[in-house]
């Protein structure tokens, strides 16, 4: 754990405060899926330069979940943020999935990521779930809070998230244990039921407002936007093409179809011609919505961190947008 960057830059990183709490985040933050082996091995090495690279660019928001490696994510995480003073950064993290010990043996690579299977994940959005889901988070990063909960991918779980976890996260936020909650998701229909039946501060979408994919814009941004809902963008690559459009590249975490593949390379030739990178457009079309509080990105390493902290600094011109919008490559 040696040569940690000082915990802030010389100059405070621009924030943003979600929805109406106190709690504030950089518009660039960190999704820690990929330091927790997300498809392919991450040493540990690898996985604290990453989060070290972060804040040396001014990152200064950090998102994980017990699903992110069985663990693996929150214990990497905490373990580079725990050396910094704990008002340095916000932390996010996610309830909804418990983890309990497995003596199964094999891997987790039936559930994306390449960890041994020592804990099998327990859906629980009971109001004990939630709170047993907390602790057992800050036991893992071994911090005395975190900033913000979100209810973890209630898909299949509706009824018992809004009668039981939501209430619970309500709790939590009264007794100041967090400072905001909400919920993450990769679709927009619940997500945008959360920002106008409930009080969340947030919500995390992921996938659903990129270049390829305008689901966010039809009810779910605008409905934050009145609101005054924040809302985190996560999957501002669509899980890979966006970030290098080529056969073999992944969408949503499956192949990508033909079609979204020459999609893809026809906005990545256009933003070349306007001088910019796809990166950058992908970013810069995440973040330009003023619901929007901040992108996330799933970076595994320390170069992918540069990266991105590049590209979302790369100025994109308007023009860029003109010629997608004229040409149908981009939505109005």
């Amino acid at each position: 754990m040696s040569d940690l960057p000082a915990p802030m830059a010389p100059d405070r990183p621009a924030r943003r405060r979600l929805g109406r709490s106190g709690v504030e985040v950089t518009p660039l933050a960190l999704g820690t899926s990929g330091i927790a082996g997300l498809h392919t091995p991450v040493t540990e090495e690898q996985a604290y330069e990453a989060v070290r690279a972060a804040l040396r660019r001014g990152i200064r928001h950090f998102d994980t979940a017990p699903h992110y490696g069985l663990g693996l994510a929150e214990r990497r995480l905490g373990a580079v943020l725990r050396e910094l003073p704990r008002d340095a950064c916000t932390v996010s993290t996610k309830v909804g999935r418990r983890l309990e010990p497995s003596h199964a043996g094999g891997d987790d690579l039936a559930h994306g990521f390449a960890v041994p299977a020592t804990h099998r994940r327990v859906w629980d959005f009971s109001a004990d779930g939630v709170r047993r889901g907390l602790e057992a988070s800050l036991a893992r990063l071994g911090l005395d809070r975190v900033d913000v909960v979100l209810l973890h991918d209630p898909d299949d779980h509706e009824e018992q998230a809004f009668r039981e976890a939501y209430p619970a996260l309500e709790r939590l936020r009264s007794e100041g244990v967090v400072g905001a909650i909400g919920a993450g998701m990769n679709q927009t229909a619940m997500l945008t039921r959360f920002v106008r039946d409930t009080d969340v501060d947030v919500v995390l979408c992921a996938n659903r407002h990129t270049l390829l994919d305008h689901g966010a814009a039809a009810e779910l941004l605008p409905a934050a936007l009145d609101r005054g809902v924040s809302v985190l963008v996560g999957g501002v690559f669509n899980s890979g093409l966006l970030a290098d459009p080529r056969p073999g590249a992944t969408y949503d975490y499956a192949a990508a179809p033909a079609a979204l593949l020459e999609r893809a390379l026809r906005i990545k030739e256009a933003a070349e011609r306007h001088g910019t990178s796809l990166r950058a457009a992908a970013l810069a079309h995440c973040a330009a919505h003023p619901a929007v509080a901040a992108v996330l990105v799933g970076a595994r390493s320390a170069a992918e961190v540069d990266d991105c902290a590049d590209r979302f600094a790369e100025p994109v011109p308007d023009a860029l947008w003109e010629e997608l919008r004229a040409t149908g490559l981009l939505g109005a």
